[in-house]
């Protein structure tokens, strides 16, 4: 009888994550997955990345995992979002060709050893307290001293297209309800939730030629730090727009909605509408973008993104054939809604390890999360706490001031989920420091330690870095006189002030180019280099003052609150604040200044009580 120490369930992009990571850590492990063929399966939207998107995958690339590297392999159109904007802000996104992207991570996944079981589980096992593994349908068990929960939309997942309700996790795919009820049995309490996505057309029945075009960039940029170049033909996009004649079409039979018909109890994401709800949330726009993607080089399929639904077929064709282009389009499959179980993620450890079963972790969409990437870094988040369970290793640090996964983790351990969580730069206090551009350097070196970033990767950043650190120190060697900047098209003023290369890069207006022409030795750095330190120059500033409120932020929100802290006896706490606290249970003072409604009066309160109580005395 095979013994693992750890089974991850559901073999999606958390799944998948969280797979080769437990690999990467030699661990035993066994993935169990309803449809082995679909393995990294891009079950709606085919891209990758975007705007705090995008500066996920960088993180999971700099820790060794496979999504960046999986979209540069498949990547058919690269944009870096906000390019106008500084880098803080900036998203690396690829438009994917679904087949490549499936085989990437599949051959990826067939490099390592790991046992791959097809089937439903249908039963957490548990032992004192304790998981001990999976049975399937069929009968069969799977021990394990851990599990990774990654269900996706599949736990009761209902599919719905107007007023017809099909039990799916996917369309074409059986939902798992067994799971369902037996973790209610075990004290789970589900929520709904629901996305939804729009009707996949045919490309050959679109009339192109009227179509505005969105072109790649002239200057891909990667998505993992290993790659280059694009491995495969870039293709353009087109845009189009709703109407008028199409928000009548869709006003007027809003009762056949599954959302407004009231088939769905579950919540929306409100960042990504239907385009019901935008309809409605926004009567005055006379037209919504739409973005026609194309799903591959070897198909005709397009995915028109910006129109998800859950309308009935026949007012779908209506509604898409209203618009300029697609008069005479072709739907290839309707779009839909689909609404499934979730676990509240507020109370998870931030190894993402659940109360319900000690050694039992959720990653991806169960925790309330929408999108490839979140789910993605939690498998990653899951896996590394699974490798700290069992073999003691130095974890990674997410917080945060060091990463978006650290913001993530944050968010959804101490204030939970209510809507399908989804992440942005907004979310991130410190983005000027947690830019994707340096994701690397932020976490890499971390992962070496915690043995999760192989030989080869640590080796790659390694030669990185040390390119980086002579390209600063001839930049920080060099003394220009403001008349030799001006011969090379500086405009500084003549103030007799000699300025090395960090501080004219710093300077509004100059360029890579500018130094190159000054300095021979910063001209031959390999240009990923010379732009990485011009980044770097033009944010030092910023990030020393951010770093300082860091530092000060971290002496008070540092502080532990211990498990048995009493929020009745801390005076001045209004009862309002008492009922938040003492349900959330935050582990720090930092836990607890991210609870919605926590006022710095509350934080402060709480402080002077911890202070005033002996550490070896009950609080």
């Amino acid at each position: 009888m095979k013994h693992f120490d750890v089974v991850v369930v559901g073999g999606g992009h958390a799944g998948c994550e969280a797979i080769h990571a437990a690999c990467r850590y030699g661990l035993s492990a066994a993935l169990v997955t309803l449809d082995v063929s679909k393995t990294g399966a891009m079950s709606c939207n085919p891209a990758i990345g975007g705007l705090g998107k995008g500066h996920l995958v960088r993180e999971i690339d700099a820790l060794d995992g496979i999504m960046g590297k999986a979209a540069d392999v498949s990547g058919i159109q690269f944009r870096l979002l906000n390019r106008s904007k500084g880098p803080a802000v900036q998203g690396p996104r690829t438009q994917s060709d679904r087949k490549l992207y499936l085989q990437a991570i599949q051959q990826i996944l067939a490099q390592e050893k790991f046992t791959q079981v097809e089937g439903e589980v249908s039963e957490l096992l548990s032992k004192e307290g304790r998981v001990d593994g999976v049975m399937l349908s069929d009968g069969s068990k799977l021990y394990s001293r851990t599990v990774i929960l990654t269900a996706g939309t599949f736990m009761r997942g209902i599919i719905h297209i107007g007023d017809k309700r099909v039990s799916s996790g996917r369309m074409g795919e059986n939902a798992a309800d067994k799971l369902s009820q037996q973790m209610e049995v075990l004290g789970a309490k589900f929520g709904r939730l629901k996305t939804g996505t729009p009707p996949r057309l045919n490309g050959d029945t679109i009339n192109w030629k009227i179509l505005e075009t969105q072109p790649a960039d002239d200057e891909p940029v990667m998505l993992s730090f290993l790659s280059n170049s694009p491995s495969v033909r870039q293709v353009t996009c087109g845009i189009t727009h709703t109407n008028k004649n199409t928000h009548e079409i869709i006003q007027e039979n809003l009762n056949k909605s599954a959302m407004y018909g009231g088939h769905i109890e579950g919540v929306g994401p409100r960042y990504c509408p239907s385009i019901e709800d935008k309809i409605i949330r926004f009567p005055d726009k006379e037209s919504h973008q739409i973005f026609l993607e194309p799903e591959g080089l070897s198909t005709n399929n397009i995915y028109p993104n910006g129109i998800s639904t859950s309308l009935p077929e026949e007012y779908q064709k209506q509604y898409v054939r209203s618009i300029l282009g697609l008069e005479n389009v072709e739907i290839l499959q309707p779009g839909y809604a689909i609404e499934y179980d979730f676990m509240n993620p507020k109370g998870l450890s931030e190894d993402l390890e659940t109360e319900l079963l000690d050694g039992l972790f959720l990653a991806g969409q169960i925790n309330g999360t929408t999108g490839y990437e979140e789910a993605a870094a939690q498998g990653l988040v899951a896996a590394i706490g699974v490798a700290k369970k069992i073999q003691g290793v130095t974890g990674v640090q997410f917080d945060r001031s060091s990463s978006y996964i650290g913001v993530m983790i944050d968010d959804l351990t101490t204030r939970g989920a209510s809507e399908p969580y989804r992440m942005f730069t907004s979310r991130a206090e410190f983005r000027l420091k947690l830019r994707a551009d340096n994701a690397d350097q932020r976490l890499t070196e971390q992962g070496w330690a915690s043995g999760c970033v192989s030989a080869l990767r640590y080796k790659a950043f390694s030669k990185k870095m040390e390119s980086l650190s002579n390209c600063k120190r001839v930049l920080s060697e060099m003394s220009v006189s403001p008349n030799q900047a001006r011969k090379v098209g500086i405009g500084l003023g003549l103030d007799g002030r000699r300025r090395n290369g960090h501080e004219l890069l710093a300077i509004p207006g100059v360029s890579i180019k500018h130094l190159s022409d000054l300095e021979p030795l910063f001209s031959e750095a390999p240009i990923a280099t010379k732009g990485q330190a011009a980044r770097e120059a033009v944010y030092v500033t910023y990030i020393q003052r951010q770093d300082r409120d860091i530092e000060a932020l971290s002496k008070d929100l540092g502080v532990e609150i211990p498990p048995s802290f009493n929020y009745s006896l801390v005076s001045g706490l209004s009862t309002e604040m008492i009922s938040k606290l003492s349900t959330a249970r935050p582990r720090s003072l930092g836990a607890a200044k991210n609870i919605e409604g926590i006022t710095p009066a509350a934080l402060t309160a709480v402080l002077l009580r911890l202070k005033s109580v002996q550490l070896k005395q009950p609080v």
